[in-house]
């Protein structure tokens, strides 16, 4: 968020309930709260990130660390609604997918 602020670029944050006061939340140009508490309600509902994106006019979602970091639907939905996703490479591949779940 630091570097958006540095580039004049608009930061907008995503929460659950239960993160309402988190820093992501208070630092964010803007804030948007996704859903409870529990992550199927929020950090893993991609149709409501994905929502949140249009409503709130970003150009480009960066996933964060875990969650959806590494997901090829959500990489490949982000992509199919216009949104740039600012994640690792691996994210976009099924075949990653495929083979984390293999390892686990």
């Amino acid at each position: 968020m630091r570097a958006l602020d540095e580039l004049g670029i608009e930061s907008v944050a995503v929460y659950s309930e239960i993160d309402r006061d988190a820093l992501h939340v208070l630092r964010a140009g803007s804030a948007y709260l996704l859903g409870g508490a529990a992550p199927a309600e929020s950090y893993l509902n991609i149709a409501r990130i994905l929502e949140v994106a249009h409503e709130s006019g970003a150009e480009a979602i960066h996933p964060g660390y875990g969650f959806l970091a590494e997901n090829a639907a959500f990489a490949t939905a982000c992509e199919r609604e216009g949104i740039v996703f600012i994640g690792r490479r691996r994210a976009r591949s099924k075949r990653w997918d495929r083979r984390r779940v293999r390892e686990n």
